[in-house]
């Protein structure tokens, strides 16, 4: 074993994780919290299917949260639409969410609760999932709702 000092590599300039994605997505703190207000169809379908679903940690959900940014439905035909094999056509929903932190545990669980549940929307054909850390999440995107709810949890706001 040497009793040199070992040299570290250590960047002058902070870097961002691999696997984080910090690209501008044209939203600003000013159009959150994304609440799904003037919806209809099918969109409004979806945030209502978001608004069931709970935070794994806490018991509130995620878009009172203020983890959902928007939804986007591409493709979305009337109901009575068919597809070559007479079942009904469906639209490819994404939806648009950051966390609390780059690091949630239950980022993994929570993402696939949200796929899950949108892809059981009536209507939806594909449902995906845009993890975007810009703006990142603060507690001014939590709904007024939201922060009842969390004071009920017992958390200060």
């Amino acid at each position: 074993m040497s009793n040199q000092p070992q040299e570290y590599d250590i960047d002058s300039e902070p870097t961002a994780c691999a696997y984080t994605d910090y690209s501008e997505t044209g939203r600003s703190p000013e159009d959150l919290p994304a609440t799904g207000e003037g919806a209809t169809g099918l969109e409004q379908r979806v945030w209502d299917a978001l608004f069931d679903i709970e935070d794994p940690e806490m018991p509130i959900s995620i878009v009172d949260l203020g983890l959902i940014y928007g939804v986007e439905v591409d493709g979305e035909t009337p109901s009575a639409s068919r597809d070559e094999g007479g079942d009904a056509a469906g639209a490819n929903v994404t939806v648009i969410m950051t966390l609390t932190y780059t690091g949630c545990p239950a980022r993994k669980m929570l993402t696939e609760d949200i796929v899950n549940g949108v892809a059981a929307v009536e209507g939806v054909e594909d449902a995906d999932l845009e993890l975007v850390w810009n703006p990142p999440w603060s507690i001014e995107m939590v709904t007024e709702q939201g922060k009842d709810d969390l004071r009920e949890f017992g958390l200060s706001i």
